[in-house]
């Protein structure tokens, strides 16, 4: 029988997902990592890699069934598999963005069902979702994925209430800007606009700007540890101080000032 705790951790082939495999491996779990294609991936050390397509019902139950086949049992689940996209909200077709929330939140949706049976069954689990400091202020330039955000923040801490007579936790780590390749991938506008060309060119400075000064995957990694092994967890982890600073700013500060905040920093006109 397994006897250490097993954490199912998925997009975990770069960045934040590979960081915390590895994390989740150096605090004893045993941890199985996902990606979408592991063909040409390196699986992080002490971490089992197999393939995940979070969008496809029949990926996630089998890739869950394989998991407590071998092991008997998941005790985290950290849905980390995540796209971006950039541009302005007018500026992506509705296909584009259910392919967006197809993975950010009805993927993080379909791995909490396929793994909520069996905790609930062991009365003890934890599900950790990588939301961002997104998901709780306004992102001019990113409006489909601030959008995913703002809902697996809603999702997350109402699910969280259903599952704690049963043992279970449901759980937010909220990055600020991370160094990582995934800004880089986020998808462009698929119905441009002219209008909007110059802003957009802004919103992209901007976000290179704030990546060069931007936490180091390791500081989500620590926070996604936390959350999964704390006796008495939050709701809610901060992953750096950028992030904790602006949970706090939007809590504390008048909505007209921090309004005239956002637009300030994303340049955009008073």
């Amino acid at each position: 029988m397994q006897t250490a705790p097993v954490a199912l951790v998925t997009g975990a082939s770069s960045g934040i997902g590979r960081a915390t495999a590895l994390a989740l491996v150096d605090a004893g779990f045993v941890v199985v990592g996902t990606s979408r294609d592991t063909a040409d991936v390196e699986p992080p050390e002490g971490v089992t890699l197999v393939d995940l397509d979070v969008s496809s019902d029949e990926s996630v139950r089998s890739v869950v069934a394989e998991v407590i086949e071998l092991f008997g049992r998941i005790d985290v689940l950290v849905n980390n598999a995540g796209v971006g996209a950039i541009g302005a909200g007018e500026e992506s077709s509705i296909g584009q963005a259910r392919r967006v929330f197809d993975v950010n939140v009805f993927g993080l949706m379909r791995m909490a069902n396929a793994v909520l049976p069996h905790m609930r069954a062991q009365r003890s689990g934890r599900i950790v979702n990588v939301s961002s400091v997104l998901g709780l202020i306004p992102a001019p330039f990113m409006a489909v994925y601030a959008a995913t955000k703002h809902a697996v923040e809603g999702y997350s801490e109402s699910v969280d209430h259903e599952l704690r007579e049963h043992g279970v936790r449901m759980l937010l780590v909220e990055p600020a800007y991370t160094r990582t390749s995934f800004e880089a991938r986020s998808m462009e506008p698929d119905s441009p606009l002219p209008v909007y060309a110059g802003q957009r060119a802004v919103a992209r400075d901007v976000l290179a700007q704030a990546l060069r000064v931007a936490d180091d995957a390791g500081v989500v990694a620590k926070a996604v540890v936390a959350a999964s092994t704390d006796a008495t967890p939050r709701v809610r982890y901060t992953a750096g101080s950028m992030a904790t600073r602006v949970s706090l700013l939007r809590r504390l500060v008048p909505s007209r000032a921090f309004d005239r905040q956002i637009r300030k920093l994303n340049r955009l006109a008073s």
